[in-house]
């Protein structure tokens, strides 16, 4: 048998947001190659071991599709700056077509339900804000470093110790 391992089946562990936000930014800027098939597929694998509501279904489809050319170039800049810890200057249109130049210190991405996001502190508005990734123009880094901060303190929807921030 030429190059096969094989593992012994377990159930598939539970990942964290901040877990699945990571794997998630990684598988979309890998393209469409056949690794990033196989990774997407082991991702929708440990994702569907539990059923799911319209909204978890729909952000699943979004998460396993490859995102387009330019996006993807803009998430590869967004990527390398979160594991660099360091400032990204966005070109942004907000929903009202409004645009601004903003220095952000990006500390995760996510998915939900058709839209990719990109969070962080936004140094413009001193303030967590997230970013939509199809309204992001452009993407650069600053080069300046950024201040490190724990993803999971910045995802919604995270279960908090109770009487944590009570």
């Amino acid at each position: 048998m030429a190059n096969v391992a094989t593992h012994p089946q377990t159930a598939p562990t539970a990942l964290s947001a901040a877990e699945i936000a990571a794997l998630a930014l990684s598988l979309a800027h890998l393209g469409t190659g056949p690794q990033a098939a196989t990774a997407r597929r082991a991702l929708h694998t440990l994702l569907d071991s539990t059923p799911h509501d319209d909204v978890v279904t729909t952000t699943l489809a979004t998460l396993t599709t490859p995102l387009d050319a330019s996006t993807s170039d803009r998430a590869r800049v967004i990527a390398a700056a979160i594991t660099e810890h360091r400032v990204v200057r966005l070109c942004y249109g907000d929903a009202g077509a409004n645009v601004t130049i903003r220095e952000v210190e990006p500390v995760t991405c996510l998915v939900h339900r058709d839209h990719w996001y990109l969070v962080g502190w936004c140094r413009m508005r001193r303030g967590v804000r997230a970013f939509r990734f199809d309204r992001i123009l452009a993407a650069e880094s600053t080069g300046l470093l950024a201040r490190p901060r724990r993803a999971d303190s910045y995802l919604p929807f995270q279960r908090r110790a109770l009487g944590v921030g009570r």
